[in-house]
């Protein structure tokens, strides 16, 4: 049954699911567009399972203990309000496209009370933004013993592990810890990276007597790591990997995980903890929306976005939207940031009774790869259609970190983004690079 306080909508009402790089830029984009238009009442409506909103590609960094989740995050009631759409907590269960309403499961506290009773929700437009998940291939044993970063409750999870391991350690004399990360794509690289520089700068705060050896491995089944970056690049990431003390296994695939490590086609590798930061997958729910669906389980949509049904549209990891070499447009957050930004025109557009000059077309920009504090490697696009080049070291640092502090740009504007990243500098001199609580 619907909601009485939605029944009553505005005919343009637009409905958005999932907070992530997409569908947040998207949901900004248009409240503040209405804004500059007149409209007094908001008609977007951004629906996310969690209050708060954190840039996915930072994930590694919580795990690591480098980043503050509870400093970083931004609520959505907040970034609603200065962006001028509504917020909504809730999970997608369902979508009934005829009758043009979505149902949102139950929100329940930690210890199983219900908050929020099941809810159906009426839109004009709507707009899947539901991201992906983990995809681990089958392998036996992965989803109970490896732990997965697709969320900031994972990464949290994770994080609490590795201190309490961390503390442990420190406290038994010569013991050794060892983490297997598995996966040689951006976030395995990313976080092992963090890993090492994390427990550099805990023995540099420990006494001798406390200080113990830390291994950290990555395994991936292809031949080499970071197969979107130039091999080039890639045997400078493994470089820069195995200079901070980190063991690469390439050509190795994971057969199985237990509790006390994996089993591989290169032998046994034992560890106390594992990360599973390989594959993605569509996210579950994706079976249930009577959508088409491409071989993967991705959302098909056309070239303006557009799924099979009638005003419902799909962007970033959860769509399989045709890119210009033939292949679906990757699930890059580049990508559904620029999607987002096409779709805000388009409505616009559509608003005024025109249909968008042109259709989407994803432009790379490239692909850049945090080594640590001072480090990085990646390929920006030269232009349109133009060569790329490479970068590497603090300039390449200080790129990626300019992709990060651009997508706050896009939801907070440019002053807001300057304070937001002189705390977070502030913060990291007065706190220290590593968070053990």
């Amino acid at each position: 049954m619907v909601d009485e306080k939605h029944r009553r909508r505005n005919p343009r009402d637009i409905l958005i699911i999932g907070g992530g790089a997409g569908g947040l830029e998207l949901a900004a984009r248009l409240g503040r567009a209405d804004r500059r238009r007149g409209l007094k009442t908001p008609r977007v409506t951004l629906i996310d399972r969690s209050p708060f909103h954190l840039w996915k590609p930072s994930l590694h960094e919580v795990a690591a203990g480098s980043l503050d989740s509870h400093q970083e995050g931004l609520a959505y009631t907040l970034l609603a309000r200065r962006n001028r759409f509504r917020f909504v907590l809730g999970d997608l269960t369902g979508l009934d496209a005829e009758a043009r309403t979505v149902r949102l499961a139950p929100v329940v506290d930690e210890d199983g009370d219900e908050l929020l009773a099941e809810r159906a929700i009426p839109y004009d437009r709507l707009v899947l933004a539901l991201g992906s998940g983990v995809n681990l291939f089958g392998t036996p044993g992965a989803d109970r013993h490896a732990h997965q970063l697709e969320n900031v409750a994972e990464a949290e999870a994770f994080h609490r592990r590795l201190t309490l391991a961390f503390l442990a350690a420190a406290g038994s004399g010569k013991k050794r810890l060892s983490v297997a990360i598995v996966g040689g794509g951006a976030t395995g690289v990313e976080l092992a990276a963090e890993l090492m520089e994390g427990h550099h700068a805990l023995m540099d705060g420990l006494p001798p007597d406390q200080r113990f050896p830390f291994d950290v491995t990555v395994v991936e089944a292809l031949p080499r790591l970071l197969p979107p970056l130039s091999e080039p690049l890639a045997a400078k990431a493994r470089q820069a990997l195995e200079t901070l003390g980190v063991t690469v296994m390439t050509d190795a695939k994971v057969e199985r995980v237990d509790a006390s490590g994996l089993d591989t086609s290169q032998g046994r590798l034992e560890a106390e903890l594992i990360v599973w930061a390989a594959g993605v997958a569509p996210v579950a729910v994706q079976g249930d929306l009577g959508l088409a669906l491409d071989e993967k389980g991705r959302i098909v949509v056309d070239d303006r976005l557009r799924t099979s049904a009638a005003d419902v549209w799909a962007l970033g990891d959860c769509a399989a939207a045709p890119g210009p070499d033939g292949k679906p447009v990757p699930a890059r957050a580049q990508a559904a940031s620029q999607q987002a930004a096409w779709l805000a025109r388009a409505f616009r557009d559509w608003d005024d009774g025109r249909e968008p000059a042109e259709a989407f077309t994803y432009r790379d920009k490239g692909s850049l790869v945090s080594l640590g504090d001072d480090q990085a490697v990646g390929a920006l696009m030269g232009g349109l259609g133009g060569p790329s080049f490479r970068i590497e070291g603090l300039l390449a640092r200080w790129a990626y970190v300019t992709l990060h502090l651009d997508h706050h740009r896009a939801i907070l504007g440019v002053r807001r983004t300057a304070l937001l990243a002189l705390s977070r500098l502030l913060h990291r001199r007065v706190a220290g690079r590593l968070k053990l609580h």
